[in-house]
């Protein structure tokens, strides 16, 4: 079974304007030891330029690197995976594309949901939102940490949480079952994303 590392830290510059190689580096600096990149404005040449300059960053790091919704971004990279929202393409077409090895996450809101995700094959399902937040447009209504625990009596496989997950929140959230933490603008909206991820890797580790 995969195992993955306890913070899923995701590179979304958001409203900061920084740059996805840069604040790859920062949360790389920081510790971070996973990498999801989500670029949901960007085209496609926008979105593998910074595919190719991020990944080499994470893997010299010892760190996985997925790509958001694309699983042909990720194949062109050689991501270690990608992760995959309700409407994207099925587990089985994303391997199809990425080829063995290769890790297929899939975002979750309810329990049914997990469960078809890790039945079709997932190597981790992706919980939420826990939390309100703020990092994306349209937001689903929060959880709350109800969900992690329905879930986990639910599947097998990792779980990822994520949607408005701070440093103080993460450790209640991997108490209720996550195995990992995702998060998104409590790292790239700090004024130092290196020690925002230190902060939470302390609280978590």
């Amino acid at each position: 079974m995969l195992g993955l590392p306890a913070l899923y830290a995701i590179v979304d510059p958001l409203d900061t304007r920084r740059p996805p190689a840069a604040l790859a580096a920062a949360l790389l600096a920081g510790g971070a030891r996973l990498l999801q990149l989500r670029l949901k404005p960007a085209i496609s040449r926008e979105l593998l330029a910074a595919a190719e300059a991020i990944r080499p960053l994470a893997h010299a790091a010892g760190a996985l690197f997925l790509v958001n919704d694309r699983p042909d971004i990720a194949h062109a990279v050689e991501a270690d995976g990608v992760h995959l929202g309700q409407e994207d393409l099925p587990v089985a077409a994303a391997r199809r594309i990425l080829g063995r090895g290769r890790i297929v996450g899939v975002s979750t809101h309810d329990v049914d949901q997990a469960r078809a995700a890790a039945t079709a094959g997932a190597d981790y399902v992706a919980v939420g939102p826990i939390y309100a937040t703020t990092s994306k447009a349209n937001p689903l209504r929060p959880r709350g940490l109800e969900l992690v625990r329905a879930v986990r009596a639910a599947v097998p496989c990792p779980i990822v949480a994520i949607g408005g997950i701070t440093a103080e929140t993460a450790p209640l959230v991997c108490a209720a079952g996550a195995d990992a933490v995702a998060m998104i603008g409590a790292l790239v909206r700090a004024a130092d994303p290196a020690a925002a991820v230190r902060a939470v890797l302390a609280g978590i580790g």
